[in-house]
């Protein structure tokens, strides 16, 4: 019971962290047709970002309650600036380009972004463990569990469906469909493609920053941790549908859940599970569970 307990409570804690991950990706994917390596870099970004902050805070003897608040603050300052800044001092020159153009230019924007953390923060590695432990444990059918794990999952809920409302029910989410379905027509009726573009780059850089950020506190953050979580991110993406935000949901799921079955059951085969997982849906569903219909042009 204890192992299953374990199986439920990791799969869905990793799940999350997947989501919130892979969410900026897809989001990006579906509205600007970007397949963005540098996300990986984002990620290492928010995580070393949040370290620092968090290391000058506690050096400043400031209450922990407050770390939490620092956290969000540094996702959503760190996200939008390095958002922002990718696609107004770069991206932007690029659209309508081919699209493998574009992976290769992201791609050298993530080797860029990596050698440049590497310049500011040098190679080793920083520690920073206080927001993980404050809250301490929860027990759950006989299990301790880490009360900031089952948080996580609760920010992906929430963030997930925020995101969902702001594209459903917000007047700029709407326009982002819209640009979703034709960008040529959207402009034509005066829509700012342009602004859509700046607004979802930058809110998918901040998902992937709090994904660092989250992480921070439960990792030893080193040099190259973005690498590992780019690929990850894209087979969530590629199971689900790129593009599909319900898909990023179902595709995190799937892996979280295929890896925690295999840390509990067959540790050796640990990340072989999540691939696994990715090739029998592809050879069921080539373009993921939940891809999105492409109309033809003329």
């Amino acid at each position: 019971m204890l192992k299953f307990t374990a199986i439920m409570l990791d799969g869905m804690n990793y799940a999350a962290w997947l989501f919130l991950v892979a969410v900026g990706l897809t989001l990006i994917y579906g509205v600007m047709r970007i397949l963005n390596i540098a996300h990986g870099a984002f990620y290492a970004i928010g995580a070393y970002v949040c370290a620092s902050a968090l290391g000058v805070f506690y050096a400043a003897g400031l209450p922990g309650a407050l770390a939490f608040a620092v956290m969000g603050v540094v996702a959503l300052v760190a996200g939008v600036i390095v958002g922002l800044a990718v696609e107004r001092g770069v991206l932007r020159f690029l659209y309508g380009r081919d699209e493998v153009l574009m992976v290769l230019v992201t791609y050298a924007l993530f080797l860029i972004l990596e050698d440049a953390v590497k310049l500011i923060w040098g190679v080793e590695s920083y520690f920073v463990y206080q927001p993980y432990a404050y809250f301490g444990f929860i027990e759950i059918n006989g299990l301790p569990y880490q009360v900031y794990d089952l948080m996580i999952v609760a920010l992906a809920i929430v963030l997930g469906i925020a995101l969902w409302f702001w594209l459903e029910r917000s007047r700029m989410g709407r326009m982002t469909t819209a640009v979703v379905a034709d960008r040529e027509i959207s402009a034509a009726m005066g829509i700012n493609v342009t602004r859509i573009f700046a607004t979802t780059f930058a809110i998918g850089t901040v998902f992937a920053v709090i994904g660092g950020v989250v992480t921070a506190p439960k990792i030893s953050v080193t040099p190259g941790i973005g690498a590992e979580v780019i690929i990850l991110a894209f087979a969530v993406v590629v199971v689900g549908g790129l593009g599909s935000i319900p898909g990023a949901a179902i595709g995190a799921l799937f892996a979280g859940y295929a890896r925690a079955m295999s840390v509990h059951l067959a540790p050796a085969y640990e990340l072989f599970a999540i691939y696994a997982v990715m090739a029998v849906v592809l050879a069921i569903r080539p373009h993921g569970l939940f891809a999105r219909a492409s109309g033809r042009k003329i």
